[in-house]
């Protein structure tokens, strides 16, 4: 009971943060105070809940928490008393447990999706905003960052640390941004949000496959910007990505948790509603003139999601949707996938050969995920030897422990069938 309570907290605050995050930021306009402000009450609140229980309003408990840090931060600095004065007259006195007017939920305002915003700042390249925004709206560690990236640890440390100073040293308010500098952003706005839901939908490390508070936030962002550009195609594609893929969920995983292939998931878990919707919503997406990257691959995770049996997939669809994609993105995913599409239509070796230049990206070359193709393709090929090779070296090379332990199980079982 004790465990099961403090599991719903945890996700209760893993849900607030960014929220409350958005908030702070907008009332003191300084994003690394705020930030730390917010995780000492992320960690009071951690401490406290569980033993006291719940607050009536979680959320105004973590704001009020966050402003007294920042004005007994303010108050510590002798040096800076102009700060201090501002920082508390900008704390408005009467701030109880309760939503202040700006943060009342009624107006329809959702502070973790003006935060997405906010984070694309001018004074940062798109790469830093949108690592800067996966930390702050996405929860993501630098860890995890930097596997999106396919950078290493370290220099996306860096990055990050340096897209902090660039906003102090920049001048410009951390602030809702203009309708017309909102336009421009919400290109890196769109990509944070598709890297939030990847990393919630296939954890890149732990003990789980999904991290549902993830994605689950990812798709609720993208529903509320939605509802706010209905006639964007490339929102109402990212939108229809996520539904599709989404709808596949509850069959991607046995009962122990571990990862089951796309073909030989049990097809009557998908949920038919989400898909009709996610049809629904990628044909508005393609009609409303050229395809951008998000509409392109909604409409091939529909063509999946359509498919009633794995032998019925239209592959040579699938195969001509990742040469459109292939045009607009230089992703080295997209090879990677472009590659086992082109397998499934000429056969194995026509995909292993497709795969090829990517031992020379340093983006993918070291990554599991390209492990993982080869030795599904080479086990295809009757390439057994090599196959179990490239699965152990997938295994090694992911921080997943469900990933790894199926690859493991699947090399095993293969080296014993064909006694390699």
């Amino acid at each position: 009971m004790v465990s099961s309570r403090a599991s719903r907290i945890e996700h209760l605050l893993r849900e607030l943060a960014p929220r409350v995050l958005g908030s702070v930021i907008r009332r003191f306009h300084d994003f690394a105070a705020s930030e730390d402000a917010v995780q000492e009450a992320l960690m009071a609140a951690a401490e406290q809940w569980p033993r006291e229980g719940l607050p009536d309003n979680p959320h105004g408990w973590l704001l009020q928490v966050a402003a007294r840090r920042i004005t007994d931060q303010a108050r510590a600095e002798s040096a800076r008393r102009r700060r201090e004065e501002l920082v508390v007259s900008l704390v408005p006195p009467e701030l109880q447990l309760v939503l202040g007017p700006d943060d009342d939920e009624s107006t329809g305002r959702d502070d973790a999706l003006v935060l997405l915003f906010m984070c694309c700042h001018p004074a940062l390249s798109t790469a830093s905003a949108i690592a800067l925004t996966l930390r702050a709206v996405g929860g993501l560690t630098t860890v995890e960052i930097a596997r999106a990236f396919l950078v290493p640890e370290a220099t996306m440390a860096q990055r990050i640390s340096r897209a902090k100073q660039s906003i102090r040293a920049s001048g410009v308010p951390f602030q809702l941004p203009s309708v017309e500098e909102r336009e421009r952003r919400l290109g890196a706005v769109l990509h944070v949000l598709y890297l939030v839901f990847s990393e919630g939908y296939t954890a890149s490390e732990g003990a789980a496959l999904h991290r549902c508070d993830l994605s689950g936030e990812a798709l609720r962002l993208t529903r509320m910007l939605h509802a706010r550009l209905p006639e964007d195609g490339e929102v109402t594609g990212l939108l229809a990505l996520m539904v599709l893929t989404d709808a596949r969920r509850e069959a991607r995983t046995g009962p122990a948790g571990e990862p089951i292939p796309l073909s030989e998931q049990d097809r009557s878990l998908w949920d038919a509603e989400a898909i009709a919707e996610g049809i629904a919503l990628v044909t508005a997406a393609l009609s409303r003139g050229p395809a951008g990257e998000y509409p392109v691959q909604a409409a091939i995770a529909a063509v999946h999601d359509e498919a009633k049996r794995a032998e019925d997939t239209d592959w040579p669809q699938i195969l001509g949707l990742y040469d459109v994609l292939m045009r607009l993105s230089d992703n080295p995913m997209v090879v990677l996938n472009r590659a086992v599409a082109l397998a499934m239509v000429e056969g194995p070796e026509a995909g292993l050969k497709a795969l090829e230049p990517l031992d020379a990206d340093p983006r993918l070359s070291d990554h599991h995920r390209l492990d993982v193709v080869r030795a599904h393709l080479l086990e295809r090929a009757g390439r057994y030897a090599a196959a179990v090779t490239h699965y152990r070296r997938a295994a090694g090379r992911t921080a997943s422990i469900p990933e790894r332990d199926y690859l493991l199980t699947r090399a095993a079982r293969l080296a014993e069938q064909r006694g390699t």
